[in-house]
């Protein structure tokens, strides 16, 4: 009885502590332990200024009916972007090609993409370019 006893303490001991490391975890990172990272998000990190950053997105169209990308336009002159494709029908993806020109910025910088669709569920996509600028 003695044996069964000590075997359920210690088989206790080690869940709760198992667990105050899961909480732990949890705290410092609340999207789990494996990092998410959003598609429609790129940080190209640290850069120097007057470089012209390039990245692509995926725009795939994930309803059941055809999707028009009827224009794509960025928050600032600094970013170009363009659709590889505009008429998508389901399940067909495309490219939004997005440039930045560093010049002028100094620090952190953020740049939003808008893909205007003929979608009523979301007739607005939106991608968002980072990028932490050094002189």
């Amino acid at each position: 009885m003695k044996k069964i006893t000590l075997f359920v303490l210690i088989f206790l001991f080690f869940c709760l502590g198992c667990s105050a490391q899961s909480s732990i975890e949890e705290k410092n990172n609340p999207a789990g332990t494996a990092e998410k990272q959003d598609p429609n998000v790129w940080d190209f990190g640290k850069v120097k200024e007057n470089q012209i950053l390039k990245h692509a997105f995926v725009l795939k169209n994930d309803s059941a009916k055809p999707l028009k990308i009827k224009e794509v336009n960025t928050s600032c002159g600094c970013t170009a972007s363009e659709a590889k494709k505009s008429d998508l029908l389901p399940g067909e993806s495309t490219l939004i090609e997005v440039s930045f020109d560093s010049k002028g910025y100094s620090g952190e910088t953020k740049q939003f993409i808008y893909v205007h669709t003929d979608s009523l569920e979301n007739p607005i996509i939106r991608f968002i370019i980072k990028a932490d600028v050094a002189k």
